[in-house]
This record gives C-alpha cells, sequence and structure tokens, in this order.
C-alpha cells in the first residue's frame, strides 16, 4: 500500500512540530504495512473514511484503490470528530 497525503493535510503536517510530525509521519508507514499498524477504526457517520489516532491528532483518510491510501485530514482530537463532508472540499 503507498500513503498519499492531500495538498492541505501535508501543509498541516508541515507546521506541525518536528516530534509530532515525526510520530505522524511513522503512524502513516504503519498504514502501508499489511494488515496496517495502528489505531485504526471506522470514522462515524461516513462509510469509507477511517480514522487513525496518533496521539492527539487524528489522521483521516480513504482507501482510494486496493493499493492506494489518501489522508485527506490531519487534526487534533477535538477537531477531528467535527462532522466532515465526504468530500476534501471542506467542513460542513
Amino acid at each position: 500500500m503507498q500513503v498519499f497525503l492531500h495538498p492541505s493535510a501535508r501543509k498541516y503536517l508541515e507546521r506541525l512540530n518536528a516530534d509530532n510530525r515525526e510520530r505522524i509521519k511513522k503512524a502513516l508507514k504503519g498504514l502501508e504495512k499489511e494488515p496496517p499498524d495502528g489505531d485504526i477504526r471506522p470514522y462515524e457517520g461516513n462509510p469509507g473514511i477511517w480514522r487513525l489516532k496518533v496521539g492527539g491528532y487524528r489522521v483521516l483518510y480513504k482507501i482510494e484503490t486496493g493499493d492506494t491510501i489518501l489522508a485527506t485530514h490531519i487534526e487534533p482530537r477535538g477537531q477531528a470528530y467535527t462532522k466532515k463532508t465526504k468530500s476534501k472540499r471542506g467542513k460542513k
């Protein structure tokens, strides 16, 4: 599996401090394994969206094809559980 970051998720990741950035990058690498590593659960209310817990942050992603993952959101825990739309166009 390959993990790709949506441009806004990449931008958010680059703004984090080095410790959190490296921890999230390591967790994203864990998604590439078979079976994936990490605290992964379906994102309630949005079929096809998954949640990866990384400390106080949440990575929301979807499986684009059989071997491609698109991480659409990287957010602090409190913001990640606000309602998201099915596309990356923003919040409802």
